[in-house]
């Protein structure tokens, strides 16, 4: 008698089928793929850095500054006012209107909301470099940034402090060319007028050198903010070209592109033209005046006017806080200068034009 499959029974075969085909073809378990790797964190930015030219100028301007301003009256005989005549004439204009363009950059950098404005745009490499680049073409660029004002500020107001203790011991100096004519020793008459001439032409020739010192405090000042003392004080744009090339030179000092490796950009960016101008005037009408001296009080009255309050108001012109006559009287001597520059242009060319020919004849 043959087996019958009752329903049942073929369920049961059916259901252990399924479960030995089931074991058969079972995969063995694998271990869980490893965690993704952390995240790198992208470079820090980088610190505040600067040329150690860019204190060395500073040095160099805060120097006269100091020397400048505290020069006083208290002259006794023909020596002590040819010592005040060199150290009134010891700087070269150049070198001068460099310092005040580095000097503006460190006074920049006291203002943390400027620096903090600036480090936003230091995280990135690729914006960093891309603002540097900006602010390297056009020295402007660095105005807009935020905090700018308040740096600016700062800036404009010391210079303008120090263009005013130049021009104010000037000044007293000028006063003392009147007061001191009743003492017989002022005037005689000034010995190797010549001379002394091409001493302060020399002077105003050599470049002067910076204290080591005052260069590493100011370094300090700058990479860390502090240390100068300053007093806030809000400005409004547009700015003359040394206060924005201050600004720029603090602002790559921020993003990291204002060190001795970037210096070709840094001596670039300290090569203002307004200030060497003022400052060469200044220059000139102290050896006009000194070529027709010839009593002591004389030259006296050439330091005060030239020598000093002259320079002080080159440094408040540069920041744009000279009086408004100063200003325009200023801008009618560039004026002049320019036309007697396009006239010898001329000249010359006329004059080349007529030797070609004579040549053909």
């Amino acid at each position: 008698m043959k087996p019958v499959l009752t329903r049942s029974g073929v369920v049961a075969v059916v259901s252990l089928l399924a479960l030995l085909t089931g074991q058969a073809v079972a995969k063995p378990r694998q271990a869980p793929p490893p965690p993704p790797p952390a995240p790198v964190a992208p470079p820090p930015p980088p610190p505040t850095t600067l040329s150690n030219a860019v204190t060395m100028a500073a040095a160099a301007y805060e120097g006269y500054v100091h020397t400048a301003a505290a020069m006083t009256p208290n002259f006794t005989d023909p020596a002590s006012v040819q010592t005040s005549m060199q150290a009134s004439a010891a700087y070269e204009p150049k070198q001068l209107s460099r310092g005040m363009v580095a000097y503006a950059a460190v006074l920049a950098l006291q203002d943390p909301a400027f620096v903090a404005g600036v480090k936003q745009y230091s995280k990135d490499p690729n914006q960093r470099a891309d603002i540097a680049a900006r602010i390297y073409s056009d020295p402007r660029y660095a105005s807009a940034m935020p905090g700018a004002d308040g740096a600016a500020g700062l800036i404009i107001s010391r210079l303008a402090s120090d263009g005013e203790a130049i021009h104010k011991a000037g000044a007293a100096i000028k006063q003392s060319a009147y007061d001191i004519q009743h003492q017989k020793w002022s005037t005689t008459m000034v010995q190797d007028r010549d001379g002394r001439l091409a001493t302060a032409k020399q002077l105003s020739s050599a470049v002067m050198s910076p204290s080591a010192d005052e260069s590493a405090r100011l370094m300090q000042a700058a990479v860390s903010g502090q240390g100068m003392s300053v007093t806030p004080s809000a400005a409004h744009g547009p700015y003359t070209d040394t206060v924005n090339r201050g600004l720029a030179l603090a602002a790559l000092a921020v993003l990291g592109s204002a060190g001795d490796d970037h210096i070709a950009e840094v001596n670039s960016l300290m090569d203002e033209q307004n200030g060497p101008f003022c400052l060469s005037m200044s220059k000139l009408n102290l050896y006009q005046c000194l070529a027709v001296s010839r009593p002591q009080y004389e030259d006296v009255f050439c330091m005060g006017q030239h020598g000093l309050m002259d320079t002080g108001r080159c440094v408040q012109k540069v920041v744009g806080a000279a009086p408004a006559e100063v200003l325009e009287i200023t801008r009618m001597e560039q004026a002049r200068a320019e036309a007697d520059a396009k006239k010898a242009a001329e000249k010359a060319k006329h004059a080349a034009a007529h030797g070609k020919k004579k040549k053909k004849k």
